[in-house]
């Protein structure tokens, strides 16, 4: 019995530390629980972005963005992403600003400026229904089109996608339905292009996917300048959106490729934009700065919204300055 009483009096003392440290150890984990969930919670409340749409990655995208265009208020030297570009008062004929004026590149979609002069001149009817063929398909590049085969729209419904939204098929169906076909209208294009003194400048299709559409800066500052004579290019060009009642589908929303078209503060009266991988971005306007109408090309940009910057980056440059100085300085 006095061997029992001993074996059970030393067990119970060997067991005592055990149990202390399995306490202590479940108050530490408690505690290191605790600690965690105060550091997450302090880390959603200092990044959480789920009251910001879009997530924190996109403000801070957003946020250097702002920064790269606000970075210049026009005091400094203009340098452009563009590779070619061209600023010109179109009041005066004053050149502004000039880079690379005379290098022959492709135009991309600004092609469309021409195809609607063209079109225009022949006083066809805006009313008559035009069907989009496999013709209008582009098999160049493989383009995705809101517009299926099939779909039929008016000749003025097709100006307005050709060059709101750059609807390639649209512009295909234009030269197509021209009277003589597609070669004729090619060669109208190519004649009013050398009857505006653009001798640098050469056309192989409507749309602008082919890259053997070529000009030069200065050849576009005259088709800029000589489409914004046209009343309906003006208009269709400045639209932010429309809604269109496609073949087989509800009312469809077609926007404008110009982002400074869509939102912002520009004082616009034509626009076009463009790009295939040959060209770049390339952007043309007409636009009102400083109370001066100004013929703006920006060729062979790099990255999505680095034409956009450029034109922002003029603006302010022209802005800042007195525009009677600014000729002074013409190259970028």
């Amino acid at each position: 019995m006095r061997k029992f009483i001993l074996f059970y009096i030393a067990l119970m003392l060997s067991l005592t530390p055990l149990a202390s440290h399995a306490v202590s150890k479940k108050s530490h984990k408690h505690t290191a629980a605790s600690s965690k969930g105060q550091s997450n919670q302090y880390q959603q409340v200092k990044f959480d972005s789920s009251s910001i749409r879009g997530g924190s990655n996109r403000v801070h995208h957003r946020l250097r963005s702002q920064k790269a265009v606000m970075a210049y208020d026009g005091s400094g030297t203009l340098r452009l992403a563009s590779s070619k570009a061209l600023v010109i008062n179109q009041l005066t004929g004053e050149t502004i600003f000039a880079k690379n004026t005379n290098q022959s590149t492709p135009i991309a979609s600004v092609t469309k400026l021409m195809t609607a002069m063209v079109m225009l001149d022949a006083h066809l009817p805006m009313d008559e229904l035009l069907l989009i063929g496999d013709q209008d398909v582009d098999y160049l590049k493989g383009t995705h089109s809101k517009l299926s085969v099939g779909t039929a729209l008016t000749r003025g419904e097709l100006l307005q996608l050709a060059l709101m939204s750059s609807e390639n098929r649209a512009a295909s169906a234009l030269g197509h339905n021209y009277p003589g076909g597609i070669n004729a209208f090619l060669n109208a294009m190519n004649r009013k292009a050398l009857a505006l003194g653009m001798s640098s400048t050469h056309f192989y299709d409507a749309t602008g996917l082919d890259s053997n559409n070529v000009s030069t800066a200065e050849d576009l500052a005259k088709m800029v300048n000589a489409a914004y004579h046209y009343p309906e290019i003006r208009q269709v060009t400045t639209t932010a959106s429309q809604e269109f009642t496609l073949r087989g589908r509800n009312s469809t929303n077609f926007v404008n490729t110009n982002a400074l078209v869509r939102g912002g503060d520009w004082v616009i009266g034509l626009s076009k934009t463009g790009f295939i991988n040959e060209a770049g971005r390339c952007l043309v306007m007409q636009a009102e700065i400083s109370g001066q109408p100004m013929i703006i090309v920006l060729l062979d940009s790099v990255g999505k919204m680095t034409r956009i910057g450029d034109a922002n980056r003029i603006r302010k440059w022209i802005e800042y300055n007195e525009t009677a100085s600014l000729g002074e300085n013409v190259s970028g």
